[in-house]
């Protein structure tokens, strides 16, 4: 009966309602994994000056605010799956820009996805910034360590500082 049961479960892989049908006490349903989402600590990004042709990898501490030449990268959230699953790695970021005038603009505010760059990238004429992974440690002090410029951080790319006014 159990092996008839799996293979008209097998015919049903496509519907939705076969997860529920399909259920076998003490299994999991077939063609179902856990995709339960990692959150993360770190979000790291790369960032492309245009006019320098440069390529920047930096880390970003979930929730603080890095700045890569005139942009304020600021990561919400960064998930990751489990290693055994497919590689999906996700982001909700928020990035401003400190125009020539010292007003801060926001141009981006959503989600990156690491596995699509080019889904949601930010239009900015000098600069590209996209999500490379998610991580749960970085080798860049956190910003609770009151050591936010230290020497480990890529040289171009700073805490972010509110602007004069």
């Amino acid at each position: 009966m159990k092996n008839e049961w799996k293979r008209v479960c097998g015919v049903l892989t496509g519907l939705a309602l076969s997860t529920i049908l399909c259920m076998v006490p003490g299994e999991v349903a077939l063609g179902q994994a856990s995709t339960a989402r990692i959150s993360n600590h770190v979000a790291v990004f790369r960032g492309l000056d245009k006019i320098t042709g440069r390529t920047t990898t930096f880390d970003v501490y979930i929730g603080e605010t890095v700045q890569f030449g005139a942009l304020q990268v600021t990561p919400r959230v960064c998930y990751t799956r489990d290693e055994t699953e497919a590689p999906k790695t996700d982001a909700f970021v928020v990035v401003d820009e400190i125009t020539l005038d010292r007003k801060i603009k926001r141009i981006f505010t959503g989600w990156m996805f690491a596995d699509s760059p080019g889904l949601n990238a930010i239009e900015h004429p000098v600069y590209d910034v996209w999500l490379k992974t998610c991580k749960m440690s970085s080798s860049v002090p956190p910003p609770d360590g009151g050591a936010q410029g230290s020497s480990n951080a890529p040289k171009d790319v700073t805490p972010a500082q509110p602007p004069a006014q």
